[in-house]
Parts: structure tokens; sequence; C-alpha cells
């Protein structure tokens, strides 16, 4: 059985997904191109090569219609020999991207893959892709005769069942924005970052959506956003603590991965960077939707036969701040390997982009401090979650 390995991972800087947003101005497809075209040419790779391109992407309509990944692929200027094919998973698309290039190359069926993903939120907003008049949900109201509710209720149910109360979620969120700054201030994302080239010629390479002077004390100013009178009839618990500034930001961005086989990456003289050691992928309450990265964490921790504790970061998503600080009061984990370079409320959530994001930036953590494992897990809409289990190698 084959070995799948990264060999290489990258990401664009974040941009603001709104008008006037860094990336606004740049095609999805272009974007995407960019980044897998710098991936292959860093490691002076044939893109010939490549078996396949596997992209993440939630909003698969307007500029993200009709497979972006081949468009992506053709832009690139890759051989057309090269295919492409675009992936939904809601907001775990890459890391589930990445798993099945990984499972590809471990069962022998390709050789060399990119996964990756990319989302344009300023171009294809959330729920661009149900047409006017259409309800994509309306099959599960016999299931679910209450109805079920947008993620920011989710957000608030797991803050209130696990009492994780405003101040502790203010707080969280402006550490989230200061280890992203200083981690960009010491050009700890150098090497993850690469440049996007602009329409007006200028370059893209940094993360937009980080605030340095972001404190506890100003975001406890900030009203709530998802005050909803039905809500608080049928779910009296809530005490509605959910705010942007403790909510990951609309976000522009893109990254992706060259997986392959170990034998393949000899063969071509080319160092792996670390490899896969457990996948897994679990469903969970369509309601609560966020809570699906604790049981996915349980399965992969089991079928990897490693502890909590043998884990040197953890890399949790961010969509809102109870995700993450609910799944570390799940576990005992130690906050100090949660998210060690901030999170997506600073660094900026590109739903499809952000799988292969996370991943790129726990290889280079591992990386600078020696770490062996990393763990990385992704909730997701409709009430999923990906784990992910990495080596460092080297």
């Amino acid at each position: 059985m084959a070995t799948a390995v990264i060999v290489d991972i990258v990401r664009t800087g974040s941009g603001k997904g709104k008008s006037g947003g860094a990336l606004s101005g740049i095609h999805p497809a272009e974007m995407f191109s960019q980044v897998i075209r710098q991936l292959v040419d860093r490691n002076g790779l044939d893109p010939a090569l490549v078996d396949d391109v596997i992209a993440g992407c939630v909003g698969q309509a307007g500029d993200q219609a009709l497979n972006i990944a081949r468009t992506a692929v053709l832009h690139a200027g890759f051989p057309e020999s090269v295919p492409g094919t675009t992936i939904d998973r809601q907001c775990g698309s890459s890391q589930q991207a990445a798993h099945f290039a990984a499972q590809a190359v471990i069962a022998g069926a390709q050789d060399i893959v990119i996964a990756g993903g990319v989302e344009s939120m300023s171009r294809v907003p959330m729920g661009a892709a149900a047409l006017p008049g259409t309800n994509p949900h309306g099959p599960l109201a016999q299931r679910y005769p209450d109805g079920l509710a947008h993620q920011g209720i989710g957000a608030e149910l797991i803050a209130a069942r696990r009492k994780i109360d405003r101040a502790a979620l203010d707080a969280f969120s402006a550490r989230s924005h200061a280890r992203a700054a200083a981690a960009f201030a010491d050009g700890s994302f150098g090497d993850e970052i690469v440049p996007v080239t602009l329409p007006d010629g200028s370059v893209h390479t940094s993360d937009e959506t980080v605030r340095p002077s972001t404190g506890a004390e100003g975001l406890a100013g900030l009203k709530p956003v998802f005050v909803n009178d039905e809500f608080s009839t049928r779910f009296p618990e809530i005490d509605w603590v959910i705010t942007p500034g403790n909510s990951s930001p609309l976000t522009d961005g893109a990254s992706a991965a060259l997986i392959m086989s170990e034998e393949k990456a000899a063969e071509l003289g080319l160092k792996p960077r670390a490899r896969f050691h457990t996948f897994a992928v679990t469903g969970s309450d369509p309601l609560v939707m966020l809570d699906g990265i604790i049981p996915a964490t349980q399965k992969a921790l089991a079928k990897s036969g490693l502890s909590i504790d043998e884990i040197d970061a953890y890399e949790v998503n961010e969509a809102f701040a109870p995700v993450p600080l609910a799944w570390a009061q799940e576990f005992g984990a130690d906050e100090a390997k949660l998210n060690p370079r901030g999170g997506a409320i600073a660094l900026g959530h590109p739903l499809g982009g952000s799988g292969t994001r996370l991943m790129a930036t726990m290889v280079n953590y591992l990386e600078a401090t020696g770490g062996r494992y990393g763990l990385q897990t992704m909730c997701e809409g409709g009430g999923m979650a990906n784990a992910t289990i990495i080596e460092r190698l080297g």
C-alpha cells in the first residue's frame, strides 16, 4: 500500500469578501489557477504529470459555476490532458479534496494529485447557488418538522449548552487576531502565502482580515447579530452572544496541496514535508450543525491510536468562537496548541478554500517547532465534519 505525502502546500493571503476587498477584482478561477501554477513551478514539476486536480468550492454558481477546477487547470496553462473536478462538502470541501487525493494515492489509483479549494465570497455570496423561489432543504420537512436553522443559531446553541460566556468568546477572538498578527510580523506565513497578481498589476501577499489592534474590550461593545424572536422562544437557553467580532469574516481566498506517493516523490527527487496518517469524516445533528468536530476527532484518534496529548498542534476551524472552545473543552486540549498562529476569526474563512489553508498553516507550524503530529478538524454545513491527522517528515 502506498504512503500519501504532502510535498508542498500553499495559500493566498486572505481578502475581505466584499466589494473593494483585496481579491474582489480577480476572477476566482484565475485566483485558483495562480495558486496551482505556483505550486508546480516552485517544485519544478511538469504539470503533465498531475493525474487530477480536485477543488473544493461551496458557492458553485456565477463565476464559480461549471467546474471551476477544470477552468483553473486550463487557465493555468496545464496540458489539456490534466482533468479537474469540483466538490462540495461545505466548509470542509478542500479538506475533503485532500482526503480524496490522498486516498487515491494510497489505493494506487493515482500517483500525483493537486487538492485545494477556492471561494470568492465577494463575487458569489453565501447561498447564491440556491435559485430564487427554490427550497433545497424542502424534502427534510417531514424528518425535521420544526425546521432547521442557519449556522449562527448552531453557534448560539453550542455556547449556551456548553456554558461558554460572551467574555470567553471575545477573549478567544482577540487572541486569534493577536496570534495571527504576530505570525505575520515574524514571517511565519512567508513560506505558505504565494503572491496573487491582480488585474491592475498589483500583488496581494497579506491577510487583509487580520486586525492587530483588536482587543477583548473593543469586541465586548459589538451587538449580537442573530437575535431572533422565533428562536428565542424555541430555544430559551440561548443568551445571544455571537457577534461579528467572534465570528469568521466573509473572505476571498484559495489554497492547494501537492500530494503524491512517497515513491513518486523519491523518483522525482522531491522531499515530502508530511504524510497523511489518519482520515475521518462524520455526520452530526444538522440543527446544531457545528459540533461534528467532536465525533470526527474521536473517530480519528481512535483510528490513529494516538491520544490528544500526543498531538503537537490542533487546527480547529474558527467558524465561530464557540466551536474551537467547545472542542477544547471536550478533549481537555492544551489551548497553547490550539490554532497557535491564529484561526479563521483573524485569517478569514473562504469556505471551499479553508481546509487546505488550515493544513498549510499546520504543516509550516510543525516544521518551525519540530512537532511531529498535527490534527485538523472542520465543522461543515448540514451537520458534518472532517478530521485529519498528519505526521511531519524530515
